[in-house]
């Protein structure tokens, strides 16, 4: 029996305040925290994104893993959020300086996407589910 009763995705990166920033901007929404080490936000129910600066991670890895920040820059995952209104989200995250790498477009597999990049290279997709499939 699975026992997960939430899920927290945790971006390492190189700035905290400047990611904390970003993330607060384009979100249009305040951390619930923000501590030196981390901050977390809450995308939607039992859902949070977390923010770790790269040498916190380093210290709880030790050695024996390569340090995050040398893949800075590197996409190294993607935040695929569902939206309501993905046009909305595509001017917001220009406005708020991300970096774009694709527009909105209709996807093969029936959502409507476009594709960001944050400040240290994390990709981030804005979905909406398309009213009718092609």
């Amino acid at each position: 029996m699975i026992q997960i009763q939430g899920v927290e995705t945790i971006l390492f990166v190189h700035d905290q305040e400047v990611s904390m920033r970003f993330y607060r901007n384009l979100m249009r929404k305040e951390p619930i925290l923000h501590v030196p080490g981390m901050t977390e936000f809450e995308l939607c129910f039992q859902h949070k994104l977390g923010l770790m600066p790269n040498e916190g991670i380093h210290k709880i890895i030790g050695e024996q893993w390569p340090n995050p920040a040398s893949g800075r820059g590197i996409p190294r995952c993607e935040l695929y959020l569902i939206v309501g209104d993905v046009q909305l989200e595509f001017e917001n995250a220009l406005q708020v300086g991300a970096t774009l790498i694709s527009p909105v477009l209709q996807r093969d597999w029936g959502d409507i996407v476009c594709y960001f990049a944050d400040p240290d290279g994390h990709v981030i997709a804005f979905a909406e589910k398309a009213t009718e499939s092609f």
